[in-house]
């Protein structure tokens, strides 16, 4: 049905999302948020002051809605008119895995860094000290002593 030949009541049956997808089929051209939101609050006769109080809300709305797409001139279309190869890849997966990389030596690097063998080298030597005493002895000779 056209927009034009539903009444109010019609109209206020439905969600924004609902009526701006209506309004982008019938017009056939992607149009700014701005544009959009007038052409609901005329069509269901709203106060002015609707459009400062919700636009912020309705931008949202359209932007977590699958049927519409923000295009790169900042209007707002049907997204089944847009061809899914036109979609720009946020991050190239070789950038990625070099970030990656380097964010690994990086910690490597923090590791050697904060890492003192004194330390490790007097531990040893007194753990080795303290063991030398130390018998091991295996399940069958504890059986035998049992």
């Amino acid at each position: 049905m056209s927009l034009k030949k539903m009444t109010k009541e019609e109209l206020e049956l439905l969600s924004n999302k609902d009526i701006t997808n209506l309004i982008l089929e019938e017009t056939k051209k992607s149009m700014s948020t701005a544009e959009l939101f007038k052409k609901i609050i005329k069509l269901l006769e709203l106060p002015n002051e609707i459009f400062e109080e919700k636009i912020g809300d309705y931008y949202t709305s359209l932007a977590t809605d699958k049927r519409f797409i923000l295009l790169e001139d900042g209007t707002w279309d049907l997204k089944n008119r847009h061809k899914s190869d036109k979609v720009i890849k946020i991050t190239d997966e070789e950038e990625e895995e070099e970030e990656i990389e380097e964010s690994k030596e990086e910690i490597e690097e923090t590791e050697e860094d904060n890492y003192d063998d004194t330390d490790d080298n007097d531990y040893n030597d007194d753990a080795n000290e303290e063991l030398k005493d130390l018998v091991v002895i295996d399940e069958d000779e504890l059986e035998l002593e049992g």
